[in-house]
């Protein structure tokens, strides 16, 4: 297949003589100065499974969230089964049938499991008060029916990792049963195991008719799920595709503009490197086990297995926010006590940590970019107590230009920028520490390929200067493209060390379910 984006206009398409399930008509949305829509047209047919794809900020959450309701179009129109259907409100959406899974979770972190799901509709007895029983009841019956069995209907949302929590925002969308459903990142948090499930799901749903729009920034979700594929780039429709029609390469390259150049950087020769962090016998009960290793300097340390294996607490631990941990720790060979974030980042241990949940732990979305990207540096952009404009103005555009963060000022309110750049904010903010050993919980978590090149050439740049990087990532491809070792937790333990040549996926799968090298189960260490 030819990359030219001369494709038909996915409103000039008909599938058997129907119209589309949904269209957008020359869709056009703007936010102050910047452009987040230009005459952007799409459609989506009954039984289908439609993968929108493109770059952070191209206008892919933009357009769905018109088609949820979310946000009203300046310009454009919603088509629903042929008829012109103007949709004002997330209201007008679930009544023509569309319900939205977003990354940025609705949940209510003091209410349980089912009192989330069934939040607008709970049964109530005779008297009208909520009835527990019954509640628990339909949340059994809809998990049951999703295969969501290992998440608890009475547990409270803030108890639950992150990978259940958008299991459980899943199931609240599927609740309302609906014809379209739009999965914005909706797996970008879930374990393979997770994702399998909610793939069933979406094939059930597209077998009754109903479909689904999905984006990720997974290209191995994409060509697994969906059937048709269509690229925005810079707020505009680029081109529509059945899936078998377009290659991975051409899809990139329709995506970003250009050919995008080898992934992963190459790595350095195998070579012995002085340690800049040695850990030993780190235990947490009941998660984390007589944890040890070492990091060298310039050294890319990956941690694999299967998600809740221990890897987040490991990197919690290491930057002081889990309490009653047991082990030792040294830097530079220096025993060092870290109790918490601050004595993490303070000088003479100088440890930043990138968490995985950018919009709850990285970052305050509701102040300016400015205000984020200092938040870790206070101390050094104010004098006498205050802020030292001048200093701050310098530190801020520092982090623009280093991470070519896409923002129309520094006061930019943080929110309002696209998942890639908030993440660059993120990384940014620590950049400014220059810390030494950086923690990285799932950087490239929903961001595109782009974007996820840049961490990449960042992480090298950063470990060839000498620092060292923890790198938990659930994208096994990327552990085998960026890790000069690989330490495989297993039930919180290291299972298995993988270097050089051994760090496949593979190697990584077989270590993460238990087994050793030939394939038999095999009981941790101790």
């Amino acid at each position: 297949m030819a990359t030219s984006t001369q494709t038909v206009p996915p409103t000039e398409r008909r599938e058997a003589g129907r119209p589309p399930l949904v269209e957008a008509l020359k869709v056009t949305k703007h936010f102050g100065g910047t452009v987040a829509l230009t005459e952007a047209s799409f459609a989506c047919h009954q039984g289908s499974i439609h993968a929108l794809v493109g770059e952070n900020g191209a206008g892919k959450s933009t357009l769905v969230k018109v088609l949820a309701g979310v946000i009203v179009p300046d310009s454009g129109q919603i088509i629903i089964n042929g008829q012109p259907s103007p949709i004002h409100s997330p209201a007008d959406a679930s009544r023509l049938g569309i319900v939205p899974v977003f990354q940025e979770l609705s949940l209510m972190a003091t209410l349980t499991v089912a009192e989330n799901i069934f939040i607008a509709s709970p049964p109530r007895n005779a008297l009208g008060l909520v009835n527990r029983r019954a509640l628990r009841q339909r949340t059994e019956q809809l998990f049951a029916d999703l295969g969501f069995h290992h998440v608890d209907p009475d547990a409270l949302i803030s108890e639950l990792p992150l990978a259940q929590r958008q299991l459980v925002e899943i199931a609240k969308a599927l609740s309302h049963q609906p014809q379209l459903l739009i999965m914005d990142e909706g797996t970008s948090a879930l374990s393979i195991h997770d994702v399998e499930l909610v793939f069933k799901v979406m094939r059930r749903m597209r077998d009754e008719g109903r479909s689904v729009i999905f984006i990720s920034h997974r290209m191995a979700e994409v060509k697994e799920i969906a059937d048709t594929l269509t690229v925005f780039r810079d707020g505009r429709h680029v081109g529509s595709f059945p899936m078998g029609d377009v290659r991975e390469d051409e899809m990139v390259q329709l995506m970003i503009g250009r050919k995008l150049e080898q992934a992963f950087p190459p790595k350095p020769a195998p070579q012995q490197r002085a340690p800049l962090l040695e850990v030993k016998n780190l235990t947490w009960e009941p998660t984390l086990h007589d944890i040890s290793f070492t990091v060298g300097k310039g050294e890319i340390v990956g941690l694999g297995g299967l998600d809740g294996q221990g890897q987040g607490e490991l990197l919690f631990g290491l930057f002081g926010l889990l309490r009653q941990m047991r082990g030792e720790i040294r830097i530079e060979g220096q025993p060092q006590r870290i109790s918490s974030p601050a004595a993490a980042a303070r000088a003479g241990i100088n440890l930043a940590l990138i968490p995985e949940d950018r919009k709850t732990e990285g970052l305050i979305l509701g102040m300016s970019v400015s205000d984020n990207a200092t938040l870790a540096t206070i101390d050094r952009v104010t004098r006498f107590g205050l802020i030292d404009r001048k200093r701050e103005r310098a530190a801020v555009e520092r982090v623009i230009e280093q991470m070519r963060v896409r923002t129309p000022s520094r006061q930019t309110r943080t929110g309002n920028l696209s998942g890639g750049n908030q993440q660059k904010v993120v990384i940014g903010k620590w950049l400014l520490t220059e810390a030494r050993l950086y923690l990285l919980h799932d950087p490239s978590r929903g961001i595109d390929v782009g974007t996820k090149q840049e961490i990449y050439l960042l992480m090298r740049s950063l470990a060839d200067q000498g620092a060292g990087i923890i790198f938990f990532s659930t994208e096994l491809q990327e552990l085998v493209g960026m890790c000069d070792r690989v330490l495989v937790l297993y039930e919180g333990r290291i299972f298995r060390e993988l270097i050089g040549p051994e760090i496949t996926q593979e190697n990584i799968v077989t270590a993460a379910l238990g087994l050793n090298a030939n394939g038999e189960s095999q009981k941790t260490k101790t």
